[in-house]
């Protein structure tokens, strides 16, 4: 989320950001932002002055009626009524005015970092041909994974549809150990050696925790949501809020008691409590320093979590609509970086590292491209993506992102760090990146370790995790 100070203070370089991100009509974004920032401070000001007058007036009343003048004193108090309207229409009027300014900009994607590549899609990434590794390897008539898998009999998307519908699938015998060899491998890998401390992290998390990382509320028909309805002993402050003004009125006297009052606002509305699967975990690890004030001491905090994740994929209609690349549950490690604002970039750098890593150990063939400003995340201001090759398809296919998001989710979380040697906070800068998809691995290493008789060869990074095994057969 932006900083309406720092648009107000230099709106032409915001306004060029966003027309580097592809909005159109940057600058009448710009524009409209700070006259609906500037009509809110006058409000602010006219409260403000308003509120002091009112307490001076106030004060004038308690001497007017120690001086015994009942004439004077009850003009003071016509005047405070006649204030405390004008306070009440401004106190609304402030509210109403700040939400729409903050749902304005809560809509508004992160700036590009200046090093970023300008671009529309996909087609206009740059390659950072340092950190390609490897080279495809020499396979006659390559088989894509959903052909290997089902040959072997241990990847079923029918029986799969029939009991969740299209873009789930049953992993059984070899496969299911296999991906969880892989999520055994990365997470120990990220643990042990790259510092990471592990997390089992909820699932299920509350809309203000999908809204820090800017899942929401640009994204919410790729989430999928879960409903509880809340008991009655759970109603028993909620329902005052939730009655009308009579029946507010009437239990107030006596005249109703408490459980007519729920009974009668759970007719006219249910109520429920809402939360969302996980699109990922950085959902969860990105929030646990949520609304927290952090010693500089602390970071950089480095966590790590292994997780089923769950995506609607509803900008993906006909995309990948055989095998596993994209599926509604599947699961990944996340790697999720909170650090001082100076760090950010040399993290984004190391994180990126620890995600390579795997498919290094791995021996998988891959590149590594830096996002254009068309192709980047929501709150990203800087993107990796690593691309791992698939012969099956003949491509690569993009296998981890690692984003570099600044201060901006931390400032949608308020979550902010004490520097040292300085009074002041400051916001943390937040990073994400999948370290790996164990889904999208396992489909890489069907494809890239095929053998002609359709056998699957385990590397050997894996075979601790797979009891020694060297191959997956029928």
């Amino acid at each position: 989320m932006h900083d309406i100070r720092a648009i107000r203070e230099n709106p032409a370089q915001f306004a060029a950001g966003l027309a580097r991100r592809g909005m159109a009509h940057a600058q009448a974004i710009t524009d409209d932002l700070l006259t609906r920032d500037r009509d809110l401070r006058a409000v602010q000001v006219r409260l403000q002055e308003a509120q002091a007058k009112r307490n001076e007036v106030s004060r004038q009343i308690g001497a007017a009626k120690a001086q015994k003048d009942e004439t004077r004193a009850a003009a003071l108090m016509a005047e405070v009524a006649g204030l405390r309207d004008q306070i009440q229409q401004d106190e609304d009027s402030e509210r109403l005015q700040k939400g729409a300014l903050d749902e304005i900009i809560s809509a508004i994607p992160n700036l590009p970092a200046s090093d970023v590549p300008d671009g529309v899609d996909e087609t206009q990434n740059v390659e950072v041909i340092s950190r390609r590794f490897g080279a495809a390897p020499a396979l006659n008539d390559a088989r894509e994974h959903f052909e290997l898998g089902e040959a072997l009999g241990q990847m079923d998307f029918a029986r799969a549809a029939r009991v969740s519908g299209a873009r789930f699938v049953f992993l059984t015998g070899m496969l299911a150990r296999l991906e969880r060899a892989l999520g055994n491998f990365m997470i120990d890998l990220h643990s042990s050696e790259f510092g990471y401390t592990e997390i089992s992290p909820p699932l299920l998390v509350r809309s203000e925790a999908v809204f820090g990382v800017g899942q929401l509320p640009k994204f919410e028909e790729d989430l999928f949501s879960a409903t509880r309805t809340i008991t009655r002993s759970e109603l028993l402050h909620a329902a005052l809020k939730y009655a009308d003004v009579a029946d507010k009125a009437a239990f107030a006297s006596g005249t109703i008691t408490l459980e007519y009052l729920i009974d009668k606002t759970l007719e006219r509305a249910p109520l429920k409590e809402d939360y969302w699967l996980i699109p990922t975990a950085e959902v969860s690890l990105t929030n646990y320093v949520r609304e927290e004030i952090l010693d500089e001491a602390q970071l950089p905090m480095r966590l790590t979590a292994w997780t089923p994740c769950f995506r609607a994929e509803a900008g993906a209609a006909g995309k990948d609509t055989r095998g596993m690349i994209r599926m509604h549950q599947f699961a990944k490690v996340e790697l999720v970086s909170i650090v001082a604002s100076e760090q950010s970039e040399a993290e984004h750098e190391r994180m990126t590292d620890c995600a390579q890593e795997v498919l290094k150990r791995l021996g998988l063939h891959h590149r590594v491209v830096t996002l254009c400003t068309g192709d980047m995340g929501f709150a990203a201001r800087k993107t990796y993506d690593i691309e791992v090759w698939l012969p099956g398809q003949n491509r690569f296919r993009e296998i981890s992102s690692c984003s570099n998001c600044g201060d901006f989710q931390a400032r949608r979380m308020n979550s902010r760090y004490r520097p040292r040697q300085e009074k002041a906070l400051r916001l943390v800068h937040t990073l994400n990146g999948s370290g790996l998809a164990t889904g999208r691995t396992l489909v890489a290493l069907l494809e890239n370790c095929q053998e002609p008789d359709g056998s699957i060869a385990i590397p050997d990074a894996l075979r601790p995790y797979m009891a020694g095994a060297e191959k997956i057969s029928k």
